[in-house]
């Protein structure tokens, strides 16, 4: 009999338990712990596809390559995203083998470093919104503006960051070699990140560009190309709320897939950045054919599941 299968999506911040325990090591630690949670859900017979995140990584590569800049090359952003694809993976494909060993669980599991391609006319590239890097004062992000091209604005008055576009995810390069590990009975981490961001030149060609992809819209492309049943994005909180930061704050056990759209067209309910796009991610996977989407914390996925925690979002 088939198994159900569907696409979880964890934050880069499931590998960072806690800000002043951000070595490998830690990463490691929490990356067991999290996939402790994802082979809960194998061993209840689902066929799981991982997606994680990766903004706290990326942000890492990023400020060693710029406090090295003087002696090698700076590496550019959709390196990163390839480097953090790779390293991510190894963890969590590595500790995830673990756990399902230690189940009596024979499955292999496998990292896929994942192109996503993006339209060079998406609007965002002329509005790049997404912050990324370290710090700079008001000089520092001068400077790389004029010598580099960047685009710069100042982050809540804590300083100056660089800003890159979050285009929309059109297609998933290598889904067919995703699909393919599936189908052959491989627990699959693919779309690292939202996917390294490519586009196509004159010639037919791929070449990366300086963006980010969102990764909970690829992981929802993810489980729509893959026929998936149900989409699970794992994030910092159990359940979403409505009217977050208020006073009226309340969480919410489920919504329907009208009512998710009602509360984001509100504008008032869901950060920008944060909870936001889950919320569209949720409503984009339902809208095309999905029959459930759950976001909750990777501690309470088997229990989400079983429709005992998390928010449920449903037709």
């Amino acid at each position: 009999m088939a198994r159900e299968r569907v696409v979880v999506a964890i934050g880069g911040n499931s590998l960072i338990a806690d800000p002043k325990r951000q070595s490998l090591e830690d990463q490691f630690t929490a990356a067991r712990e999290t996939d402790h949670h994802i082979g809960g859900l194998v061993a209840q017979g689902l066929d799981v596809t991982v997606v994680h995140g990766n903004g706290p990584q990326v942000g890492f590569i990023l400020l060693r390559s710029e406090l090295a800049r003087d002696e090698l090359h700076e590496v550019p952003l959709d390196v990163c995203v390839a480097d953090t694809q790779g390293a991510i993976g190894y963890a969590l494909q590595q500790t995830l083998v673990e756990d399902l060993q230690q189940r009596g669980i024979d499955r292999g599991v496998v990292t896929v470093v994942t192109q996503v391609e993006v339209d060079p006319d998406d609007p965002a590239f002329a509005h790049p919104t997404k912050p990324i890097g370290s710090f700079m004062t008001a000089q520092e992000a001068a400077e790389r503006r004029d010598r580099e091209g960047w685009d710069v604005v100042e982050d809540a008055n804590r300083g100056w960051r660089r800003v890159v576009a979050s285009p929309r995810p059109q297609r998933i390069v290598e889904l067919p070699a995703i699909r393919h590990l599936i189908d052959g009975g491989f627990v699959v981490i693919s779309v690292g990140g939202g996917g390294i961001p490519v586009v196509r030149n004159a010639a037919g060609e791929l070449r990366g560009v300086a963006a980010v992809i969102d990764k909970d819209h690829a992981a929802a492309m993810l489980a729509e190309e893959l026929g998936a049943s149900r989409l699970i994005i794992s994030t910092a909180i159990e359940q979403v709320a409505l009217h977050f930061g208020t006073p009226d704050q309340r969480f919410v056990d489920h919504l329907t897939l009208d009512e998710a759209r009602a509360y984001l067209a509100e504008g008032t309910h869901f950060a920008p950045g944060s909870m936001a796009p889950k919320i569209e991610a949720v409503i984009d996977f339902l809208t095309t054919g999905g029959e459930e989407a759950i976001i909750t914390t990777p501690q309470r996925l088997e229990e989400a599941v079983a429709g005992d925690a998390g928010t449920r979002i449903t037709h």
